[in-house]
């Protein structure tokens, strides 16, 4: 949705961050499901990331899918995957570059999966904004008992 300025229409900030989170998505190199993840303090992108395998290894878009090949159901044995996921590359980009993320704000395309969901936890973020779900329940049972905001959001076009 565009909120008019007077001067013209820019986009909510809510939109823009989320724009700028399916635009990382697209740099996935997952053939199940494509996540982007980009950390947000004071509407400041702090950094971003996408599910793919660690730096320098072979890609399941090059190699295939080893879950799909063992038949794993979505959010379940996610130390069956060559991938990272966006959430936690984000935190890993954050990390690698010495940005301090406590206090944060998360735009993910999708509801974060327990391990994901932990680390965010443990690394301060406050906030998550996500457009679609995942099928984990422990995630948002543990997201709740931590007080964590969760806010579902409208994916702009």
């Amino acid at each position: 949705m565009l909120a008019n300025t007077g001067s013209g229409s820019r986009p909510s900030w809510h939109d823009y961050f989320m724009s700028i989170t399916r635009l990382v998505s697209e740099r996935s190199t997952c053939l199940r499901r494509r996540v982007g993840a980009i950390l947000v303090l004071e509407k400041r992108i702090l950094a971003t990331g996408y599910n793919g395998a660690p730096e320098g290894l072979q890609h399941c878009l090059d190699i295939g899918c080893l879950r799909e090949r063992l038949k794993i159901p979505s959010g379940q044995r996610h130390e069956l995957c060559r991938a990272l996921h966006a959430e936690q590359n984000v935190l890993i980009q954050a990390a690698r570059y010495g940005i301090a993320v406590a206090g944060a704000e998360l735009y993910c395309t999708n509801l974060p999966c327990i391990i994901c969901t932990k680390m965010l936890i443990n690394a301060g973020v406050t906030t998550i904004y996500y457009s679609e779900g995942y099928a984990d329940e422990m995630s948002m049972e543990m997201l709740e008992e931590a007080g964590m905001k969760l806010v579902q959001v409208d994916m702009p076009e």
